[in-house]
């Protein structure tokens, strides 16, 4: 089983890019499509890191590659995005059951937000590898960030007691950074927690190829008129010790199941 993790900015894959060379020295990298692929063991778990870079036509792109080229048998997107959700903060994490593309529309020969010819607007997320990623972000909140980053890092963004939530995410080739698109989001798509550029493009690609997909984002703003401030500033101080830190420890579960289920032969 190959898991393929990609990510849309440099600060939330390079750990992960950083931990693989140290932990294996036959671990490759591969140039496709003005993308590096970096395919190897981490924590002793099949993987390839790719930099997929920003918006649904990028996620797209390197999906179908770690599928193709690699072989990826699930695939996890990892970033950041704009709390939507009434009870979302900087400092959350949102873990995708569904995703969906907020800015197509198809009308009037298909309904808004439906895939034309796919017959749907939602994906859902795989619900076994969701579980798993949960499980890992919830031990990380818990146990690693207090370790990972200096308490008043956190407290500089306002984040005192980040929570763990669960529902949809949004897509769109858009920077969502006002109060009145926020509204708008709200009104038009009930129960939406978070808005990004780039999960739900995924999602729609593992759908058609049959392969099991999750999506994990870190809010990093509110989508209102400081997103840009906030954004910038969440990258730089926090956003890599998330990312990288979650998906160590979905790795090291595995890691730790594999140990238990070998046998012991004598």
């Amino acid at each position: 089983m190959t898991l393929g993790i990609l990510a849309a900015i440099h600060d939330e894959v390079d750990g992960l890019v950083a931990a693989m060379r140290h932990d294996d020295s036959r671990a490759t990298v591969r140039t496709i499509g003005m993308r590096d692929y970096y395919a190897g063991q981490l924590l002793g778990q099949p993987c390839v890191l790719v930099l997929a870079r920003m918006g649904k036509v990028a996620a797209s792109a390197t999906t179908v590659t770690l599928i193709r080229e690699f072989g990826a048998t699930q695939i996890v997107f990892t970033g950041l995005a704009g709390g939507i959700g009434a009870g979302t903060n900087v400092g959350d994490i949102v873990i995708a059951d569904r995703t969906i593309q907020h800015d197509l529309d198809a009308r009037p020969f298909f309904g808004r937000h439906e895939v034309p010819l796919l017959d749907r607007a939602e994906f859902p997320a795989d619900p076994a590898l969701t579980a798993e990623l949960e499980a890992a972000a919830r031990e990380f909140l818990q146990l690693d960030l207090p370790a990972e980053v200096p308490r008043e890092v956190l407290e500089r963004f306002g984040v005192a007691a980040p929570a763990l939530h669960h529902g949809m995410i949004a897509s769109g080739d858009q920077f969502i950074g006002s109060p009145a698109a926020v509204t708008e989001l709200r009104e038009r798509l009930p129960g939406l927690l978070a808005v990004e550029m780039e999960g739900a493009a995924v999602a729609q690609v593992c759908h058609e190829y049959g392969v099991p997909y999750a999506v994990m984002r870190t809010i990093s703003d509110r989508a209102d008129d400081s997103a840009h401030v906030d954004f910038a500033a969440f990258l730089k101080d926090v956003a890599s010790h998330y990312s990288s830190g979650v998906l160590r420890r979905l790795l090291a579960g595995r890691a730790k199941a594999d140990t238990v289920q070998t046998p012991v032969r004598f």
